[in-house]
């Protein structure tokens, strides 16, 4: 098995230092969109697919929220071109696993049309049938073309003091759903063991690798941003504190990190050698 981790896509809004931590408020900032491409004998599964080739063709679909984001899709950068790279082709993306189906996290869909697309039955009702608070954050052009959507319920099992869905049993690695509500009304993380222990994809559930020290900080624009974009604020506040606590406790098996952080999406490339995040 073989762990990729891509950045399918990037959000540039000016205001780094109120979104990095760093650099000048008048500066672009950096928030990446980190995917996974697991290589396995079942062919590739893909967590989370960035923005799509569509919406690198036509950027305005992903709407006015995200334009004023500074969303930059782009060919290069989807999970599809990456994985033509790499050797794979669309037909080789057997199985996407989804944090959630906001556009930065689903866009890349259309792109593997043969895939089961693995997904929290709460986070698909609310994405096909969103209530009136919703109805900005999900894009319904992303699944037009009819996913083979593969419903998953919270189950009994436990991993780590947090309930787990194991998915994919044939797959020849460990690869677990972590319900993680809060951010969206079904959002997940998605936990893969792996030869050196977990790595373990937290989605939204946090946007910097600062919220998960002790005591926690985040520059003030993502500290925003996550307040006013939570379907349940209290649900993320509490599941973040927790994720905090498994950091600290279990560390030294468990690598967390989250979907936007462009420290993290760099530190976990390193380990594999591979290049640097492009801006």
């Amino acid at each position: 098995m073989r762990v990729h981790h891509l950045n399918c896509g990037s959000l540039c809004p000016h205001g780094r230092r109120l979104l990095n931590g760093e650099g000048g408020l008048l500066e672009k900032g950096l928030i990446v969109c980190h995917c996974l491409a697991i290589e396995s004998g079942e062919g590739v599964v893909l967590v989370d697919t960035g923005f799509g080739m569509e919406d690198a063709r036509n950027p305005r679909q992903l709407g006015a929220i995200f334009g004023a984001m500074g969303a930059e899709p782009k060919a290069e950068t989807t999970a599809l071109k990456q994985l033509e790279a790499l050797g794979f082709g669309a037909a080789d993306v057997r199985q996407v696993v989804t944090t959630h189906l906001d556009p930065d996290h689903s866009g890349g869909l259309p792109d593997f049309p043969e895939a089961e697309v693995h997904v929290l039955s709460t986070e698909l009702d609310a994405a096909l049938d969103p209530p009136l608070k919703d109805r900005l954050r999900y894009l319904d052009v992303h699944w037009q073309h009819g996913p083979r959507w593969v419903r998953h319920d919270p189950g009994g099992d436990e991993w780590f003091g947090f309930e787990s869905v194991r998915i994919l049993p044939g797959l020849d690695a460990e690869l677990l759903l972590i319900p993680l509500f809060g951010h969206s009304r079904g959002h997940t993380g998605v936990a893969l063991k792996t030869g050196g222990g977990w790595l373990f994809h937290c989605g939204d559930a946090y946007f910097n690798h600062g919220e998960m020290q002790t005591p926690p900080s985040c520059p003030p624009g993502l500290r925003f941003f996550q307040s006013v974009n939570a379907a349940d604020g209290r649900a993320r506040k509490s599941n973040q504190e927790r994720l905090r606590e498994l950091a600290a406790r279990h560390g030294e098996e468990i690598t967390l990190f989250c979907s936007h952080d462009p420290h993290e999406l760099e530190r976990e490339r390193a380990k594999t050698g591979a290049a640097a995040v492009a801006e």
